[in-house]
């Protein structure tokens, strides 16, 4: 039956439909006893078949629009019609007469045979196996061999399906209409010349094609298209690096099939080179004390990132990172370069050098006179006094000086000042104060200056007594800032000594046979390094022993 230009009302019967088809669970349903598993559903429905890789061509989007005059929407004819029209044939019907797909392999015998070819179109006559009274139509995607191909197709009242025919069932296409899959021939193949590497230019030949067609490139990158890469020569950017290119060459010319040749590039993409453009110039005198500072390194592309490095007669500096550097007494006699080392993604990484300075000088900053430390106590450092920096002299006198007072040799947080208050903290510890001389273009001078011996703390005596009858008994407890005293502490009463050992800084002592009355008990601690010694004592009342009971027992 002819398409008709829109369709006309109410229910229409199948064989008007210009197809129709029917699958079930995946296989090819045919009206004949003999219908088995020709064919297989590769995916039903056009987000369902883009998703998985098949894809609908753009119809979903352009299926309301009539192609050859076919009925628009879900209809076998219109979409093979709109594929042919997308490949380059015009929107004009080729044949006058009826445009159902049980008449096209009729209208168009003279370019209708057995032979399977991407590009042709797929034609079942009316009621054979695989098409109804109206025949069938579909696009032939792929053909895996002459009795196996994949198509495409849409269905009048069904869905749009990938699917996959094979000969050796029933639904084998009554023929195959060939409208412009005639093969363009790849004579000569393309080649990719030169390595690839990133920032350099590849190039390809096209090769040789018959007939002479219009060529369209595109370069892969592991397989996938390379966006915006579609000219005989690339120039990989860094991303791409260890990926393995190749061109795609695309012949296309009106009334043929379009056909592509893949060029593999000989090697994976390898590392690009950064380009020497300036070297790096060292500004600032060679003099100790003096900053030297390296800048104007520039690479081409250009670097991503520069890491500094100094050399003292070609020999690194250890920890010297960045781009200045303060010149010390090591680097006397020595000549400075700067090394500069360039990074980018996809790059080898790149060195320049600076030019090397002449051999570095210094000064001497001499002391005349000693330094000294005042504050201390009896030519001790106690707990609690402030210590102050005694100057000496230097030459030459206009050296700055600056002050680190010294814990044990290490610095102490924040004591950078003339003076240092010595706190408890310091208890048991060596104070002493490093003087340090600094002169541009000298080699800087350092002196450490001791305080004394280690710092002490004076002991506090706290006792108290309690007399008992012929006996005493004393508590004895000693503080220290910073410490804990220990040892032991000697009593005198009446002449006699007896001694305790401190325990956490306190004792209880019981001094016996004592004669009754007011004592004087004279407490007396020698001092355990950092606690001094010190003494005191207290007054108790020794009382009297208690009277015997000398009444007597009467008889009764």
């Amino acid at each position: 039956m002819h398409q008709q230009s829109q369709r006309p009302r109410g229910r229409r019967l199948l064989a008007s439909t210009g197809c129709w088809v029917l699958f079930v669970a995946g296989l090819l349903v045919v009206p004949s006893s003999q219908a088995g598993a020709a064919s297989t559903y590769l995916c039903t429905g056009y987000s369902a078949c883009q998703k998985a890789g098949y894809k609908h061509h753009g119809y979903a989007g352009s299926n309301k629009t009539m192609y050859w005059r076919m009925y628009a929407g879900h209809n076998c004819t219109n979409y093979v019609a709109y594929r042919l029209v997308k490949a380059g044939m015009p929107n004009v019907r080729p044949w006058s007469g009826s445009g159902n797909a049980s008449n096209w392999g009729a209208a168009m015998s003279s370019i209708t045979n057995t032979t399977p070819r991407v590009g042709a179109v797929a034609w079942w006559r009316a009621n054979v196996p695989g098409a109804g009274s109206s025949g069938h139509v579909a696009y032939v995607e792929q053909v895996v061999s002459p009795t196996e191909i994949v198509v495409s197709e849409d269905s009048w009242g069904g869905d749009f399906h990938w699917r996959r025919i094979t000969k050796t069932g029933t639904g084998w296409p009554s023929g195959f209409i060939h409208f412009i899959d005639t093969e363009i021939v790849n004579v000569e193949p393309p080649r990719v010349t030169g390595t690839p590497a990133v920032g350099s230019t590849v190039s390809a030949t096209a090769g040789r094609w018959q007939p002479a067609a219009n060529l369209r490139y595109q370069w892969l990158a592991d397989g996938k298209a390379v966006s915006g890469a579609t000219t005989p020569s690339f120039a990989p950017p860094p991303a791409l690096r260890g990926a393995r290119l190749a061109l795609e060459v695309t012949a296309q010319k009106a009334g043929y099939t379009a056909a592509s040749v893949v060029a593999p590039a000989p090697a994976p993409v390898a590392a690009g080179t950064l380009a020497a453009a300036t070297p790096p110039v060292v500004t600032g005198e060679p003099y100790v004390g003096e900053v030297l500072r390296a800048s104007g390194a520039a690479w081409a592309p250009a670097a991503e990132s520069l890491v500094h490095r100094w050399l003292a007669d070609g020999k690194l500096i250890a920890g010297q990172t960045g781009p200045e550097l303060t010149l010390t007494e090591e680097h006397v006699g020595r000549s400075i370069t700067s090394r500069v080392t360039a990074r980018a993604a996809g790059y080898l990484a790149a060195q320049q050098f600076s030019a090397p300075t002449a051999p570095v000088l210094a000064g001497t900053i001499e002391i005349t006179s000693p330094y000294a430390v005042a504050g201390l106590v009896r030519d001790q450092v106690q707990v609690g006094r402030r210590l102050e920096v005694v100057p000496g002299t230097v030459v030459p006198a206009d050296a700055k000086v600056a002050y680190t007072w010294l814990r044990d040799g290490a610095p102490i947080p924040g004591a950078t000042g003339p003076s240092y208050d010595v706190g408890t903290q310091d208890v048991g510890r060596a104070i002493s104060v490093r003087v340090d001389h600094t002169r541009a273009r000298y080699s800087p001078l350092a002196a450490i200056v001791a305080a004394g011996p280690r710092v002490t703390t004076p002991a506090e005596l706290r006792l108290k007594a309690v007399g008992k009858p012929r006996r005493a008994v004393v508590r004895i407890k000693l503080l220290a800032a910073g410490a804990t005293p220990s040892g032991t502490v000697t009593l005198t009463v009446q002449g006699r000594t007896q001694e305790a050992t401190l325990t956490g800084g306190t004792a209880r002592v019981v001094l016996g046979d004592l004669k009754a009355g007011r004592r004087r008990i004279v407490v007396r601690y020698a001092g355990i390094e950092p606690v001094l010694g010190t003494q005191g004592a207290v007054q108790v009342v020794v009382q009297k022993p208690p009277k015997k009971n000398k009444a007597k027992n009467k008889k009764k």
